[in-house]
């Protein structure tokens, strides 16, 4: 993920090497679609009638939930946006308790 930091001359970006850095409507698009497809991995886990999710870890470890905040620790997200969303659902996981779906 990219820092900025602001020098007498101006920014300075600091990236990793491989990083892919984009503007405008690119960037917003792909911000949209990352969310999307991390809303999509918990939405059915959502209400009255949401279903649990079976996750096997690395191991071969199996956990039935359908905790927000448990299906999106197990995942391994690399886009920014994706990050952010399960860092919101870490944090009301460990502020609040409960939710960690809807915030998503």
């Amino acid at each position: 993920m990219a820092s900025i930091q602001q020098t007498p001359q101006g920014p300075v970006l600091v990236l990793k090497e491989s990083a892919l850095q984009q503007k405008g409507r690119d960037a917003q698009k792909n911000n949209i679609a990352a969310a999307k497809l991390v809303a999509e991995l918990v939405k059915t886990s959502l209400g009255p009638r949401g279903l649990d999710k079976m996750l096997v870890d690395s191991l071969g470890d199996v956990t039935i939930t359908n905790d927000g905040a448990t299906i999106l620790k197990e995942i391994d997200a690399q886009h920014p946006a994706a990050k952010m969303m399960v860092e919101i659902s870490k944090t009301i996981d460990t502020e609040v308790g409960d939710g960690t779906t809807s915030s998503v």
